[in-house]
């Protein structure tokens, strides 16, 4: 094997994947385990009115995106080492695909919890309430 810039990206997004899954299974634990909602769909740097509405589905959506990167990381290990197939090919362009939707998807998802979760507001209301 070469190493060269093929073999130098296939490594670093393999690498990517462990801070990834990390942080967002640490999220799921402070939701679930912790009761902690500080980082539940926040704009801005703030939380909504409500963060214990939105904690059930930020946490499932932090679980499933951190446990997909987990099993692409345990199946690229275990058939790089044993031979074993986990799940569908582990070859390069399925692993990456799996990834990529995973990291996409969890970053619409997210966008799409935090919007529901901070409502807009049109109107004259809006303006009552930036004045006080």
């Amino acid at each position: 094997m070469v190493f060269d810039v093929g073999v130098a990206m296939k490594l670093i997004l393999f690498l990517a994947l462990f801070p990834m899954s990390f942080f967002w299974l640490r999220n799921a634990h402070r939701i679930f385990i912790k009761k902690d909602y500080s980082d539940v769909a926040l704009k801005r740097g703030e939380s909504p009115a409500n963060p214990e509405k939105w904690a059930k589905s930020v946490g499932i959506l932090n679980l499933a995106a951190g446990g997909c990167s987990v099993w692409i990381i345990l199946s690229i290990f275990v058939w790089g080492t044993f031979g074993i197939k986990i799940g569908p090919s582990m070859e390069y362009d399925t692993w990456s695909a799996i990834a990529g939707s995973t990291i996409w998807i969890k970053i619409f998802a997210d966008f799409i919890i935090k919007t529901q979760a901070h409502p807009f507001k049109f109107g004259r209301d809006a303006k009552k309430e930036e004045k006080k």
